[in-house]
């Protein structure tokens, strides 16, 4: 839930000359201790009153409410001077639209410009300037290296040069299209620690690269260098060093350096933070910060309490979408599930399909969560495969459900619903049907469920077709993909994967030639077919005796070689019956009694218990009794059937010893 702070861009000072000026105002003007744009304005006002015609005196007005960040009323004065004016005013006009936000008209009112106007470098300033509000770094950063390298710079010019095409390369960064830069535009160096702006931006650069700790120690530098600049002033110096400390604690913060952080973040006071998407992202990051543990219906409050932003104050796409992705994990955790499920859904629809933005897989997956109320396991997929159907090119919804097939370690299913994804996309015929197609992470996917269940085969074939998409598109961001695909495709046998692995790491060395992966991999494709090709960059890898210096080369052949257990998916068929096999007993060896004499019979009852033997006998009299009664021969007891009164039934019972036909003898006369 961390954001970090935006990217500063310093605008350059550009000074609009004022040809001809009036005569109400040419002493004021030529008055050089006068910097009250308020006093110029009266002045101007005065003028336009006495003659409404004269476009010299509008001209100076506009400038001066420029100069006091009136923007709209700037606006406002150009529309009231006419047409005339507003050619007159054309950089005015589009200055004063990128100020208020309107990046739109104002990139129409530059291009409405004349190609002299178009060539001078206060206009490919402001172009830049628009370009970068516009998220259109590659333009903003191209402009700005063709005004580096070109003539006619004004004095301190390079300076801001410098910090703002710094600023843009670390947007470049953000978004995924570093590789456009060259290696010693990506790399910072040393005369970025000379500037606190210019630290700051390396700073960022180094963070979207993901080099934490040497941001870090840029910003650090940033910090210190700020605090002792002589340039500016007491309320400046607050101004500047508030965003370098969000910055430094968002970076703590990713280093697990949380305490330093927190401490880092007190001394931070939001309401004294200038800028407005500045102050939001200090908030932001300030309700993140030990948000584990917390109760959610709290930190709901404390986020929604936190600045809107409104007008010219906005915060770039990739910060909206944390922020965004932040209020949706908080409201999974307070179990609004129907509004999130609405909201998701509704972008989703919205998005062209199918696309490989990161942005719109994330918001399925937090759609995939509300829906199933944030159930897993076959209860959550029972749920999510009918919704499949009806959104059957949503990536991020194909992806939540493979990935609750691998925890339940189903992998057969998982590659089914891939494979059928995959051959629903080949049906497309859209443009953009190649990068979602062969999307680095999808390749990775299906390369990881083929690897899980055996297929090498069917790896190759998959890195075999992502190479050969990636391969001609030099500016695209798939450099990771092709070294994988050339690794893998070197391991076949085949002549034409190995001829594939070649090319693509041909297409990797002509990106980057100072990549060790890709000339290895080309010397390794090419050494038994064409040596001419790979002689040049033989001397750039490193040589065999560096690389098996200190090893034991008898003591790894003595060792043998290791293989790695391949595991192998687990057949759910019955196995064929077989016959089964005969147990070969081992025999005990027999063992004799203590008085075994050889030659005599053996006792035949030793078997039997002792009781059950012919030469017991008991001991006393009721042991004898007891041995009648339980023994043959013994007297058997006789029974007889007793009817009970009044047809109750009948009972058995013993019949009395001495009793004959059931009759009692009578008793004679003593």
């Amino acid at each position: 839930m961390y954001l970090g702070s935006y990217t500063a861009i310093y605008l350059v000072i550009i000074t609009v000359a004022m040809a001809n000026p009036a005569a109400a105002l040419t002493s004021l003007l030529r008055a050089s201790t006068i910097q009250d744009h308020d006093e110029i304005l009266k002045a101007a006002n005065a003028a336009i009153k006495a003659s409404k015609q004269d476009i010299d005196a509008q001209r100076t007005r506009v400038v001066s409410l420029l100069k006091l960040d009136r923007f709209d009323d700037s606006l406002r004065a150009i529309a009231e001077g006419g047409h005339s004016l507003e050619k007159e005013c054309l950089f005015e006009k589009s200055y004063a639209l990128y100020k208020s936000g309107q990046l739109e008209d104002a990139e129409k009112t530059l291009d409405a410009a004349s190609s002299t106007y178009k060539s001078s470098r206060a206009f490919r300033h402001l172009a830049a300037q628009i370009a970068y509000r516009a998220e259109k770094f590659s333009d903003a950063a191209n402009t700005y290296r063709h005004l580096s390298q070109g003539p006619g710079g004004l004095p301190g010019e390079e300076n801001d040069l410098k910090i703002n095409f710094l600023a843009t390369n670390a947007q470049l960064e953000w978004n995924g299209l570093g590789h456009i830069l060259g290696e010693q535009e990506r790399q910072p160096s040393r005369d970025h620690l000379e500037a606190f702006e210019t630290a700051y931006n390396a700073a960022c650069t180094c963070i979207a690269r993901g080099d934490l700790t040497r941001a870090s120690v840029f910003l650090k530098r940033a910090q210190d260098l700020c605090e002792a600049s002589e340039d500016l002033s007491a309320d400046e110096k607050k101004a500047e060093l508030l965003p370098i400390l969000v910055q430094h604690a968002y970076v703590l913060t990713r280093l697990g350096k949380e305490a330093e952080a927190v401490a880092l973040h007190k001394s931070i006071v939001p309401s004294e933070i200038p800028e407005a998407p500045t102050k939001a992202v200090a908030q932001n990051n300030q309700v993140a910060i030990g948000v584990v543990g917390r109760n959610p219906f709290l930190t709901q409050r404390l986020l929604q309490s936190t600045t809107e932003l409104s007008g010219s104050d906005k915060l770039f796409v990739y910060q909206t979408t944390v922020l965004r992705r932040n209020r949706y994990a908080l409201d999974l955790q307070t179990q609004k599930f129907d509004g999130i499920e609405s909201s998701t859904s509704k972008i989703i629809t919205e998005s062209p399909s199918p696309t490989a933005s990161v942005e719109t897989a994330c918001l399925a997956v937090i759609g995939a969560a509300a829906h199933t109320h944030m159930r897993t396991g076959g209860e959550a997929l029972k749920e999510l495969l009918p919704l499949l159907e009806k959104r059957p090119t949503d990536i991020g919804l194909l992806l939540t459900i493979i990935q609750l097939h691998v925890q339940m370690k189903n992998p057969g299913p998982a590659l089914g619903l891939l494979d059928a994804f995959l051959k629903r996309l080949e049906a497309f015929s859209t443009p953009d049907y190649g990068n979602v197609r062969f999307a680095p992470g999808l390749v990775a996917a299906a390369v990881a469920l083929y690897r899980l269940q055996g297929r090498q085969n069917s790896v190759r074939a998959e890195l075999a077709k992502a190479s050969a998409y990636w391969r001609p598109k030099s500016k695209e961001s798939a450099t990771s993909l092709l070294r994988e695909a050339g690794v893998e495709l070197l391991r076949s046998s085949n002549h034409e994967d190995i001829a594939s692995a070649g090319e693509t790491f041909e297409a990797l060395v002509a990106r980057s030639e100072k990549d060790p992966i890709a000339a290895a991999g080309l010397v390794a494709s090419f050494a038994n077919d064409d040596y001419a090709k790979i002689e040049s960059y033989l001397q750039s890898l490193t040589p065999v005796e560096r690389l098996t210096a200190g090893v034991n080369v008898q003591e790894l052949v003595n060792a043998g070689v290791a293989s790695v257990p391949t595991s192998l998916p687990v057949s759910k068929k019955r196995l064929a019956e077989r016959e089964p096999e005969k147990v070969t007993k081992r025999r005990r060896k027999t063992r004799l009694p203590k008085n075994y004499e050889e030659g005599k019979q053996p006792d035949p009852e030793r078997w039997l218990p002792l009781r059950d033997r012919s030469t017991y006998r008991p001991k006393g009299k009721k042991g004898r009794k007891r041995a009648q009664e339980i023994t043959q021969g013994g007297v058997v007891r006789e029974e007889e059937t007793l009817e009970l009164v009044g047809g109750a039934g009948a009972v058995k019972v013993e019949r009395a010893p001495g009793a004959q036909g059931g009759k009692k003898k009578k008793k004679g006369k003593k």
